[in-house]
């Protein structure tokens, strides 16, 4: 298993931009793809992106799509989401995750996911 850690969240008015950054415990990171999921309060946990392990296939939801992308830049096994033109109702707990599988192709439901990092809280708020 693979150890994550979020970081980068926090309160940011409507229009700005966040990058959120998944901190993986180990180089087998980049074996896998990964997806970033967020939930609201008193909702399911959505998948808002995810990639391939070399980035052949990468997914938005259409609520986020054009706004929301995970950056091929990578370091040290840490990867990122860059958020911009935030929302209000992006407001969350932002979660990265890592797939049981190394298919080449994405993944859409959590349970298809093996290892889960802590969240980080977003907010969008004026």
């Amino acid at each position: 298993q693979v150890q994550l850690v979020e970081s980068g969240g926090g309160l940011v008015q409507p229009g700005g931009s966040l990058r959120l950054s998944c901190a993986a415990s180990d180089r087998t990171f980049s074996l896998y793809g990964m997806g970033w999921f967020r939930q609201a309060p008193g909702t399911e946990r959505e998948l808002v992106a995810a990639i391939t392990w070399n980035f052949s296939i990468e997914y938005y939801s259409d609520s986020v799509k054009g706004r929301f992308t995970i950056p091929r830049d990578t370091a040290d096994n840490t990867r990122y989401l860059q958020m911009n033109n935030l929302k209000p109702e992006d407001t969350a707990v932002y979660y990265c995750a890592v797939p049981h599988q190394r298919e080449s192709r994405v993944f859409m439901r959590p349970d298809e996911y093996r290892d889960w990092g802590q969240g980080t809280q977003v907010t969008v708020s004026s």
